[in-house]
This record gives structure tokens, sequence and C-alpha cells, in this order.
């Protein structure tokens, strides 16, 4: 099966578009509720949440690894690829990849948890493919707070959005980056302050392309993975918030079973 892992709720947008583009194939998804969130957090401390997260995915049965937390891709990744022997998957190459395709200008917006932006990744990795562009990056601490309260048609959620966009949209920026997966879910109001001429990267759709892409060209994956569209939704505390929004993103009932890390 494919496993799944992220800080809280925000990791689920990545879920629903995994079930999307592979329907068939069986899912596993572990949202680390308990000690959410990791962006406020030391690199350390993200690399060993990140670390455990992985071995519980693993022993679970898991033969890919989807990294669906920014801050865990932007510190964690080569760490969990030196110890678990499973292909692993991360949010920033393939929206970086998508953003450098997409943008006209070469004006690129990025935003993120301080974890995310202070590392530097999204920078690096854009240059990486497209020299000339000029980057924009704003951390936005508030938003993932906002949202694992289930804020997100809030007036102050708008307030805020506005407020860390302003810098972004003086600079012109063509593309935005959506440098963590709890955004997604409050893209309309994202994209009413960004502007409608903003090009938005959800990270959570590249990363399910390139997902199946891989899949549908590795016939030695396919014979690991068990299909038959089964999904299972392990947290380390459950909230009734978690419930109602797991419900939302998803548009699905779902059971939650409870573990500890």
């Amino acid at each position: 099966m494919i496993g799944i892992f992220d800080s809280g709720l925000g990791g689920l947008t990545v879920a629903r578009a995994v079930m999307d583009e592979l329907p068939d194939y069986d899912i596993t998804y572990f949202g680390d509720t308990a000690r959410t969130p990791y962006g406020a957090k030391s690199p350390q401390t993200v690399i060993q949440y990140a670390m455990e997260d992985s071995a519980f995915l693993v022993d679970q049965g898991a033969r890919i690894i989807v990294i669906a937390c920014n801050s865990a891709s932007s510190v964690a990744t080569g760490h969990i690829m030196d110890r678990f022997d499973v292909p692993v998957f991360e949010v920033i190459t393939p929206a970086v990849d998508m953003a450098t395709e997409i943008t006209k200008k070469g004006i690129i917006g990025v935003i993120g948890t301080r974890a995310t932006i202070s590392s530097g990744v999204y920078e690096q990795k854009i240059r990486e493919r497209l020299a000339s562009a000029k980057i924009h990056s704003r951390a936005c601490p508030l938003l993932v707070p906002l949202v694992e309260e289930g804020w997100m048609n809030k007036p102050e959620t708008r307030m805020i959005v506005k407020k860390y966009l302003h810098p972004l949209k003086t600079r012109q920026i063509d593309t935005l980056i959506l440098g963590c997966t709890h955004y997604p879910i409050i893209k309309p109001a994202i994209q009413a302050k960004a502007g409608k001429r903003v090009n938005m990267i959800d990270s959570s759709i590249a990363v399910a392309r390139a997902i199946r892409q891989f899949i549908e060209t590795d016939t030695s994956i396919q014979a690991q993975l068990t299909r038959g569209g089964n999904t299972r939704f392990f947290v380390s505390d459950i909230t009734p918030q978690f419930e109602k929004t797991a419900r939302l993103i998803l548009n699905r009932n779902i059971t939650l079973n409870h573990v500890t890390m």
C-alpha cells in the first residue's frame, strides 16, 4: 500500500489527490495530531518525528512513503530515504517542477511555515530549474492553526491571508506555490487575495501526479502495491474538529484509528 504522513490534517489534501489519481490502490494515512504543528519546531525534532512516522507506515505495510508535510520534506527527506528501503516522495520537488513550467514572468512566490521558508529549499530547487527566477518567500505561521481549528471561512482568516500576501502581491508574482499541505484547504481565500491572474501551485496535486507516473512506469513497484481501493486513517490524537474537517476534505465519512507515538 501507499503510506502518507503529515503533522496533522493538511496531508489529507495529498491523500485526497492520491485517491483521485490512483483510486484502485490501498492507502494508509497517518496524521501526527498530538504533535502538530511541525513548522514551529526545530529541524532536529521534525526529523525525529518524520522518522517515527515513516517507521509506523512501513510497519503497517507501506511500499511507498509520501511525506505530505512541507516542513518534514524540507529537512527529513534524505534521512528517510537513507533508512527505509522504499521509494520516498516529498511534496516540494513536484510543486517546484510545476511552478517553473507554468510561470510566464519567472516571478514566483512561496508561502509556508517558518521551518519550510527558513530552510530555503524552495529557492534552491527553483533556481536549479530556472536560474533567472525572481523568488519571493513568506512565512505564514498562523495559517496552519487556523485551518486546524476549522476557521476556513472566517473573516479573521481572510484578513490574515491578505496581510501575509500583500508583500508578494506588490512584487507582481505570477505564480504562487502553496508550500504547506494545509493551504489548499483555504485556497479560495488565498486566490482571492493573491489575484485571479496568479497561478496557484497545489503541491498535493503535483505529488499525486508524480506518484501515478512513477507507478505506471515501474512494474516492480506495481507488483508490491496492494490494490483494492482500501483506505485507513491513523492519528496520534483524535479530536472532533479533525473528524469534521477530514470529512470536508475527503468528502466522505472515515474511521479514525488512534495510535500512540
